[in-house]
């Protein structure tokens, strides 16, 4: 029997538990029935296009001076773990703590994957 690929993050290691399907790399979890139509404006993209999910490490592409303060997070500074928000009114749609800065939000806009 083959599983469908995962509807967020195409993966094809998905596996299946009761009657859900698990995607290990995302942690996206759906039922078999279910439509696996999912928004592209959902999804959360890098610099580049690639798509992001939690738990990825990226590269930071652009000086990102700190709200506040006279800190700066340089270019080249590699996040890592990072949460999705899904609720980003302002933007702001990647959760994460940076070691010598500390717990921050960031654009995806001004990261890449790394």
């Amino acid at each position: 029997m083959s599983l469908p690929n995962c509807p967020k993050c195409q993966s094809e290691y998905t596996y299946q538990d009761g009657d859900l399907l698990i995607c290990p790399e995302c942690s996206h979890e759906w039922k078999e029935g279910q439509s696996a139509a999912i928004d592209t404006q959902e999804m959360i993209k890098d610099a580049h296009g690639t798509v992001l999910a939690d738990g990825d490490s990226v590269t930071v592409i652009k000086d990102l001076k700190i709200k506040g303060s006279s800190a700066v997070v340089k270019v080249g500074t590699k996040v890592k773990n990072i949460r999705l928000l899904d609720d980003a009114s302002d933007g702001h749609n990647i959760d994460c703590k940076i070691d010598g800065v500390g717990a921050m939000k960031l654009k995806s806009e001004f990261v890449k994957k790394a």
